[in-house]
């Protein structure tokens, strides 16, 4: 009999919102000053207490293992995406090798095929066990190591730093991006308040906030950049002044889709890495491919085949049809970093057709993820 099979993962009551927060402070921030909550305010509130996973020992007393899922929409172009992202995924060391995380993951993916997420999300170097879910790594994620300074161009610009600056002004320079999560005024108070969080800006002389950059995250993106904004000239001019008076070297992390300033860091980067988004999972294939179908259309492009049959993806244009033989290899194709014409096996028309859309520029800020 599978271990896990008579283990219960469910979410917390109200009464052990602070007894979970403990568990995790214990397990994954100790010796740290802070508390992770203030690390994941949106994810670890008490209004996402419903997304989290737990299994108590038999008394119900004690926390064993933990998982959470925070969704959120993230917004492109050509459509709109409701992820789910796990993690905070920790059993406690007596108590591993039981298959309790097994079930916590499986009852956050359930949660979040529950609230219609199109894809689920997480971060992890556990690659071969997160695979068993049906995860894969793909999508893109360009980092740029940079330790030298372009002089200033716009000295009469004004720097600060200081997480003490305007949530409407920040989300608003946000909000300019073409790929991003949809996030409140509030959502952006409770992240500048993130511990070991720096938060970099630039105004203008009509004191208007033109760039910002956020370096750190709790434990996590030290000296990364990991979440900007404002046009590529001032973005510069602020990655500048940091590394003038900060006196490190910053990485800049970035997606694919934002060529103009990817152009300009790889002429001044030190190294330049490409990575992974993460480990991407499709809830619903039948929805998905729908939705993909949908934004063929508003191209003005139709007898788009993508379908699943057995395990198999039969895809392609008209009756130009191809298939490939698990879902983990069409989600590399989709998001990348996987390419239709390297496949050598697809023509060039209707490669041409599916690189109108493919891959997609899906990104997950710093700040959002969990």
């Amino acid at each position: 009999m599978d271990i896990v099979s008579n283990i219960l993962a469910r979410s917390p009551e109200p009464s052990e919102h602070d007894k979970v927060i403990d568990f995790l402070n214990k397990n994954l921030r100790l010796n740290i000053t802070w508390t992770i909550k203030k690390e994941y305010p949106i994810a670890l509130s008490s209004h996402n207490l419903h997304n989290l996973s737990i299994i108590t020992d038999k008394t119900e007393s004690k926390i064993l293992s933990h998982a959470l899922l925070k969704p959120f929409v993230c917004k492109t172009a050509q459509a709109i995406f409701k992820i789910g992202a796990i993690g905070s995924v920790v059993t406690e060391p007596e108590s591993r090798h039981q298959g309790l995380s097994k079930k916590n993951i499986l009852n956050c993916i359930k949660k979040s095929q529950d609230q219609d997420c199109d894809l689920v999300i997480l971060w992890s170097d556990q690659h071969d066990f997160y695979k068993k879910f049906g995860f894969e790594l793909a999508g893109f994620e360009y980092s740029y190591l940079i330790s030298q300074a372009l002089p200033v161009v716009n000295k009469n610009h004004k720097f600060l730093k200081s997480n003490k600056i305007d949530s409407q002004a920040i989300l608003k320079l946000y909000n300019q991006h073409t790929v991003n999560s949809l996030r409140t005024v509030d959502e952006i108070q409770h992240y500048l308040n993130i511990p070991n969080s720096n938060i970099f800006t630039l105004w203008n002389l009509q004191n208007q906030i033109v760039a910002y950059a956020v370096e750190g995250k709790g434990v996590d993106l030290q000296t990364y950049i990991h979440e900007w904004g404002g046009s590529v000239p001032d973005i510069m001019d602020l990655l500048s002044h940091m590394i003038q008076t900060e006196k490190i070297a910053y990485t800049f992390i970035c997606p694919d889709h934002s060529l103009n300033i990817r152009s300009k860091l790889e002429t001044i980067c030190d190294v330049s890495n490409t990575g992974f988004l993460g480990l991407i999972k499709i809830n619903d294939f039948e929805k998905f491919s729908l939705k993909i179908k949908k934004m063929f259309l508003a191209e003005g492009i139709n007898e788009i085949t993508i379908e699943k049959k057995d395990d198999q993806i039969i895809f392609g244009y008209k009756s130009d049809l191809y298939t490939i033989k698990n879902e983990t290899d069409f989600i590399r194709l989709v998001f990348g970093p996987q390419k239709f014409r390297d496949l050598g096996f697809v023509s060039e028309s209707t490669t041409v057709v599916f690189e109108k859309i493919f891959p997609l520029p899906l990104w997950v800020w710093g700040w959002d993820s969990v």
